[in-house]
């Protein structure tokens, strides 16, 4: 025998159902209303579901190139920093060999030795890790790679050849770590030019 209860629920049910259908009728006109035939429908899906894919596919791309640029170039302000420690060696060293005090000093060699052995240690490590000097003496001035701090005036050499370097550059892989100072090439001008340029 039906409680009420039962019979509540049996009437609902029924109510769903026939919601459902009125729903899914709805839609089908909406579709039937676009104009939109079966085919269209599996083009537009397929269309949606190529464009997802693409997207994906760039996603994983970019992911895959942030995290190998991550991998080479996560030590770069560190290396950056540690050239400061080679820079300030190397001042040390001529420091010390130009002191007129230590000159004299029996011990002064031993000392400058050690300095020398961690200096190439310390180029070495740069070395391990894809950090290298720039060669710069002679060469083409190359603003992507040096800073000309003064021009000197030369007749032997061609303008914008790198005459002196001031503090050597440095990269990093394919990235400049550091610019080299340098010091450029230029044409003799002769006196009577000046003055003329002045007036």
């Amino acid at each position: 025998m039906e409680t009420k209860n039962d019979k509540k629920a049996s009437k609902n049910d029924s109510y769903d159902k026939v919601k459902k259908n009125q729903e899914l009728a709805q839609d089908s006109k909406k579709n039937d209303k676009k104009g939109l035939s079966i085919e269209e429908k599996l083009k537009e899906t397929e269309n949606k579901l190529l464009r997802t894919l693409a997207e994906l596919e760039n996603q994983r791309r970019r992911f895959e190139k942030e995290t190998k640029e991550a991998f080479e170039f996560g030590g770069f302000n560190f290396a950056r920093e540690t050239l400061t420690l080679l820079d300030n060696l190397q001042r040390a060293q001529v420091s010390i060999k130009n002191d007129e005090v230590l000159k004299n000093s029996k011990d002064l060699e031993k000392f400058l030795k050690n300095i020398e052995v961690i200096e190439k240690d310390l180029i070495s490590i740069f070395e391990k890790n894809n950090i290298k000097r720039i060669k710069c003496i002679k060469e083409k001035f190359d603003p992507n790679l040096h800073q000309a701090m003064l021009e000197i005036e030369n007749e032997e050499e061609e303008p914008g050849t790198i005459m002196q370097e001031m503090q050597p550059g440095y990269m990093f892989g394919e990235r400049l770590l550091r610019p080299s100072f340098v010091a450029v090439s230029k044409k003799k001008v002769p006196v009577n030019k000046e003055k003329n340029e002045k007036k």
